[in-house]
C-alpha cells in the first residue's frame, strides 16, 4: 500500500509536538473557550476514550483499548483527586505517582497480543491497573498524616521555572517520550503511534499541570489521536494478508497506481505447492507460505512485496529495470532454496509440553524439506501500464516453470 505522508513515522512523531505547540501558543484562548463550555470540554476525554475502546473492540485492537483505558483512568483520577492546589495535602504526591505509573501502564500493552476487548489479556491488564491503584492507595495512606516531610526537599524537589512536577519525574517523562519516539521511528505501527502520542500528551499535562484546563485539552487531543490510530490499524488489517502478515492484493493494486515511469514487477510462485498440501497437510502448506513471505521481506533493492493470492507473490521495484532487479530476485530464490524447513509430525507430537521440549532438545532426527520458487519479471521498457507489465511478468513466470522451475526468467 502506498505510504501516505499522514501515516509516515515522521508525521506521527511530530504531530503531537505540533499540537502541543499550538496549545501553548493559544493557551489563553483555550482557557476562555473552556470556561464558556466547561461541562462539555471536561467530559470530552471520557467520550473520546470510550469511543476508542469501542472501536478497538470492533476491530480487535485490544492493545489500543488498553492504552485508551489507561488514559481514561488517569483522566478520571485527575478530575476526582487533583483539582486542589499542588501545595495542599497529598495532591503533589498523587500527581507524581500518576506521572510515574501512566507511562508504565501504556507501555505494558506491548506485552499482549491483539484480540477483542472482552478477552483474557484485557482482564489481566485490568487487574494490573487495579493493582496500581491499590499500591497508590497504600502509599497515600502511609503519607496521609506526614504529607511530604522528608521527601519534598530531595526526591520531590521541583524547579518552578521548568515545572511544578518534581525534576526527577520531568526527566523520567522526557526519557519515556524519547524511548517511545524511537520505537515509533523504527517500527511505525499504529500501536507505537498510540503509545507515543498518549505518553507525550499525558507528559505535557503533568509537566504543565499548573496551567488551567490543560488536562482536558491535552487528554482530548490524545483521545482524538488514539481514535485515528485505531482506524489506521483497521485499515492496515484490510490491506494486509492475515496468514503471511505482508500486504495483500488490494495493497498491490493501490501501489501499482504510483509506480512512476521506470519500474519492474516480478511474480513469484511456490513450486509444487499442491504436492506439499497433499503430502503434509494444509498446516504445512501454510507454513510454506509464511516461510516464503518471511524470506521475501529481506529482498534487496528497496523492493515491496505482496501476497498476490494462493501460492503466488508479487515484488515491486521502483526505478529499476528487470536487468537491475534480477540479482536481487536470484538472491531471494537461492535464500528460499537453501532454507530447510522442519516438518511437524502432528501424529508423533506428544501431548505433554515437557516431553515435547525434551524431544526438541534431543538429537533425534527431524524431517526437513526444502522449498523452491519460480520467478518471472518484466519492466516498463515497452509499456508503462502496470497491468500490462504484470501480465508480462506472469508469462515470464510460466516460462520459468516450463523450463524446469526454481529459476528467474525476465520477459523480453
Amino acid at each position: 500500500m502506498a505510504t501516505s505522508f499522514t501515516s509516515s513515522n515522521l508525521f506521527r512523531l511530530f504531530m503531537p509536538m505540533l499540537m502541543m505547540i499550538g496549545v501553548m501558543v493559544s493557551v489563553n484562548h483555550i482557557i476562555d473557550a473552556t470556561k464558556a463550555n466547561s461541562g462539555f470540554v471536561t467530559n470530552l476525554p471520557y467520550i473520546l476514550f470510550g469511543t476508542a475502546v469501542a472501536l478497538s473492540h470492533t476491530f480487535k485492537q485490544s492493545r489500543m483499548a488498553m492504552v485508551a483505558l489507561s488514559m481514561l483512568v488517569a483522566y478520571l483520577v485527575i478530575q476526582l483527586r487533583l483539582q486542589s492546589p499542588l501545595s495542599s495535602g497529598t495532591t503533589l504526591l498523587e500527581l507524581s505517582l500518576l506521572s510515574l505509573l501512566l507511562p508504565v501502564s501504556c507501555s505494558l500493552s506491548y506485552l499482549f497480543s491483539d484480540t477483542g476487548v472482552i478477552s483474557k489479556g484485557m482482564a489481566i491488564f485490568g487487574a494490573i491497573l487495579v493493582s496500581f491503584i491499590g499500591w497508590t492507595a497504600l502509599i497515600l495512606s502511609h503519607f496521609a498524616t506526614g504529607g511530604f516531610l522528608g521527601f519534598d526537599n530531595d526526591l520531590l524537589m521541583a524547579v518552578p521555572q521548568i515545572s511544578r512536577l518534581p525534576l526527577v519525574l520531568v526527566l523520567y517523562t522526557l526519557a519515556i517520550i524519547g524511548a517511545t519516539g524511537i520505537f515509533l521511528l523504527n517500527f511505525n505501527r499504529p500501536i507505537d503511534a498510540a503509545v507515543y502520542a498518549s505518553i507525550f500528551m499525558a507528559g505535557g499535562t503533568f509537566i504543565f499541570f499548573h496551567i488551567p484546563y490543560i488536562s482536558s485539552t491535552l487528554f482530548s487531543l490524545a483521545g482524538v489521536l488514539i481514535i485515528i490510530y485505531v482506524i489506521s490499524a483497521s485499515h492496515q488489517m484490510a490491506f494486509n494478508d492475515r496468514l503471511t502478515n505482508i500486504p495483500g492484493r488490494r495493497a498491490l493494486e493501490m501501489d501499482m497506481k504510483h509506480l512512476g515511469r521506470k519500474f519492474t514487477i516480478a511474480m513469484l510462485d511456490v513450486d509444487h505447492f499442491k504436492s506439499f498440501n497433499d503430502t503434509y497437510g494444509h498446516d504445512t502448506g501454510d507454513d510454506v507460505l509464511k516461510l516464503v513471505a518471511s524470506r521475501m521481506l529481506s529482498v534487496g533493492g528497496n523492493a515491496k512485496v505482496y501476497r498476490y493470492g494462493g501460492e503466488e507473490f508479487t515484488v515491486l521495484f521502483k526505478g529499476k529495470t528487470a536487468k537491475d532487479s534480477k540479482p536481487f530476485l536470484e538472491e531471494l530464490r537461492k535464500e528460499i532454496q537453501n532454507y530447510e524447513m522442519v516438518i511437524r509430525d502432528e501424529l508423533k507430537r506428544p501431548n505433554d509440553h515437557k516431553q515435547g521440549a525434551k524431544n526438541r532438545g534431543s538429537n533425534s532426527k527431524q524431517s526437513t524439506v526444502s522449498v523452491t520458487v519460480s520467478i518471472g519479471a518484466a519492466d516498463s521498457k515497452n509499456t508503462r501500464k502496470p497491468e500490462d507489465v504484470l501480465k508480462k511478468a506472469d508469462k515470464a513466470l510460466y516460462s520459468a516453470k516450463e523450463k524446469g522451475r526454481n529459476q528467474v526468467q525476465c520477459a523480453r
